[in-house]
């Protein structure tokens, strides 16, 4: 296969859409949202993308059957503005992979229609997180306005090391194309998936952007969760040493 190939699954018709990207990354923060996204709403597989930056592997299904791994995008309808939500198991291999990669998806948003553009992830605190705050980046200043007013936070030199990977690379390279983006980056522990964490995100996303959610059953994912935050403190107060990896920073 060619080292990027774009599988074209279905042409929907969309009205002035919104990329939504949300790829693995610190507590699975942007992948939840993003899934979430897609369960809630009606959607529609639109694109898959393969790349041989992506791990030599398969997925399996339900049903036992294999599918190579992928990136895919999905068109959905939300009663506000139009999405269409890019989402997978993977990112690129290795730099060079990422900036093809970002440039594939950019190519394929555009050419959907779509001139603006939010990327998800998690910013991580090393520690474990009472009150969710969310952070955001853009490329236009005009932007902060709206985000602002749904309290996001524009903090200097946050995230430390910026914003790499996918999302970092949606901005820059979103920048460049003359695209209106943002990232928000929702604050978790980096310790483990954060349900609570894409729940912010997704309720500035759904201000902004005007739709609405029933969080329901990502509220049953983060009880789900309180065991494992319970256990983390009981280490803590036992004064066991926690994870404390030099590489805790956005990955989006």
């Amino acid at each position: 296969m060619d080292a990027i190939e774009i599988e074209t699954v279905a042409e929907p018709t969309l009205s002035d859409p919104v990329l939504v990207e949300g790829l693995p990354g610190v507590g699975h923060v942007g992948k939840l949202a993003a899934e979430y996204l897609l369960e809630e709403f009606e959607s529609e597989l639109v694109r898959r993308v393969y790349a041989d930056e992506f791990p030599p592997q398969v997925s399996i299904d339900d049903e036992g059957v294999a599918e190579l791994v992928c990136a895919e995008f999905h068109a959905v309808e939300t009663g506000g503005r139009d999405l269409l939500v890019l989402t997978g198991d993977h990112q690129a291999g290795s730099n060079a992979g990422h900036y093809h990669l970002t440039e594939s998806f950019l190519d394929i948003a555009e050419g959907m229609g779509a001139e603006t553009l939010f990327a998800l992830g998690g910013v991580p605190t090393g520690e474990l997180i009472e009150e969710y705050h969310v952070l955001g980046a853009v490329t236009d200043a005009d932007l902060k306005a709206d985000l602002e007013a749904e309290d996001v936070e524009f903090r200097e030199d946050e995230p430390a090391g910026g914003i790499v990977g996918v999302s970092g690379l949606l901005l820059g390279l979103g920048r460049r194309r003359g695209l209106d983006a943002t990232c928000l980056m929702g604050e978790t522990s980096g310790y483990l998936v954060d349900p609570k964490s894409a729940r912010a995100v997704l309720e500035v996303l759904e201000s902004v952007l005007d739709f609405e959610l029933d969080y329901e059953s990502l509220e049953d994912r983060a009880e789900e969760m309180e065991e494992v935050v319970g256990k983390i403190q009981e280490m803590q107060n036992q004064g066991a040493q926690m994870p404390t990896d030099d590489d805790l920073r956005y990955i989006g």
